[in-house]
């Protein structure tokens, strides 16, 4: 990135007399997008004053899926004016000639993000407390109901998410051209037996851990909300509660932090909205197969689109472990 490009564009659009970058670094994960900690020094103007901020702006290559920065910047200012503890977005670029792709900023918030040492215990303090932080903000969020001022740039709800999000994951192994037979399996048993539509919500996408912050007293931001949508808040239930996202803590269902009762129940309780395990556990099916055709096409990032990366590369490998999901939980329903 061109330092003085973007310092000088940062004293215009925030009415600084100057700007000062002392820093500039990308940040660890975000392998959809990427995170760059910027520190400076605004001189006068509407952020006057020594700032951390974290610059996020498009990946080399992209899955050629997901929201723009634009809208993803609208569902930030959004979901903070709900409530839910995101970092504070400051300002949206769509001038792609300032850094060489759009981006946004947003306010540094202390955590990590490793999921390894967050369900180690690590990070993320009480493992009680933190379940039922994670429930409630993610009830606080699947209570913004369409439609909403603000997120127009949002493609409008569909009338039947399941159905949808078949015909995505169908199209996607399409595109592939590989067999994957324990997929085509799961995508069967997932026509068969698809819930009835529920009343659309506002979605995260990605909720898992690693896209949250944490410290060692507990939880401090919820992250990433590229993938964020209208639509059946079960699906959110499920993806969290997938084993990939458990990271070796598989006997903890919720996360690697908690038994998945207990995510149940503080759901529950904050949202006041009953949770039907069965429900759940179809969407904890298609969060497999849907993960399961993500990392194909994380994995082309790399060997298809040249960007040169060992952890997309690796990404490669993750099939096997989501048909082994599918298995699992096809088997167990």
């Amino acid at each position: 990135m061109i330092v003085a490009d973007l310092a000088r564009y940062l004293a215009h659009t925030t009415a600084a007399r100057s700007v000062s970058v002392s820093e500039l670094r990308r940040l660890p994960n975000g392998a959809v997008q990427e995170n760059w900690l910027l520190a400076a020094r605004f001189e006068g103007g509407w952020l006057a004053g020594d700032r951390e901020l974290v610059l996020r702006t498009d990946a080399a290559t992209t899955l050629g899926i997901g929201l723009s920065r634009a809208v993803e910047f609208q569902v930030l200012r959004a979901v903070r004016a709900a409530g839910v503890a995101v970092p504070e977005p400051v300002l949206l670029c769509e001038d792609s000639g300032v850094v060489g792709r759009p981006f946004f900023l947003m306010r540094f918030v202390a955590g990590e993000a490793q999921g390894e040492r967050i369900v180690s215990g690590e990070l993320g303090g009480d493992r009680g407390t933190l379940i039922a932080r994670l429930a409630s903000e993610l009830a606080r969020l699947h209570a913004v109901r369409p439609p909403l001022r603000g997120l127009e740039g949002l493609a409008p709800p569909p009338a039947d998410p399941a159905r949808a999000r078949i015909e995505e994951c169908t199209r996607w192994l399409a595109e592939d051209g590989e067999p994957h037979p324990v997929a085509e399996l799961g995508l069967r048993w997932l026509i068969r037996h698809a819930p009835p539509p529920a009343p659309p919500a506002l979605c995260h996408g990605d909720f898992r851990t690693g896209n949250f912050l944490a410290d060692p007293e507990g939880f401090t931001a919820l992250l990433d909300w590229e993938f964020a949508g209208w639509g059946d808040p079960d699906a959110d239930l499920g993806w969290f509660c997938l084993g990939s996202w458990r990271f070796g803590a598989y006997a903890r269902e919720a996360g690697g932090i908690a038994p998945r009762d207990a995510f149940y129940r503080a759901y529950q309780a904050a949202s006041g909205r009953a949770v039907d395990a069965g429900r759940v556990r179809w969407w904890e099916v298609m969060a497999a197969l849907r993960w399961l055709v993500l990392a194909l096409r994380q994995r082309d990032r790399c060997l298809v689109g040249g960007e040169r990366s060992l952890d997309l590369a690796l990404t490669g490998r993750r099939p096997a472990e989501c048909e082994f999901e599918i298995l699992a939980l096809t088997e167990a329903a």
